[in-house]
């Protein structure tokens, strides 16, 4: 059996818990999801493979 994981799926799990868990975090997870995601499309994952 092969898993592969993505980092998106993988930052969007974690994220989800934290908000959930604590609610006041949302506007920081998602500033910082999205300049994440920001960051993964310019410079795509060519190199990174997790």
């Amino acid at each position: 059996m092969n898993l592969h994981l993505g980092l998106t799926p993988l930052i969007s799990l974690v994220a989800g818990i934290l908000i959930l868990v604590m609610p006041k975090l949302l506007n920081y997870i998602v500033a910082i999801y999205l300049i994440a995601i920001g960051l993964i499309g310019l410079f795509g994952t060519g190199s990174m493979r997790i």
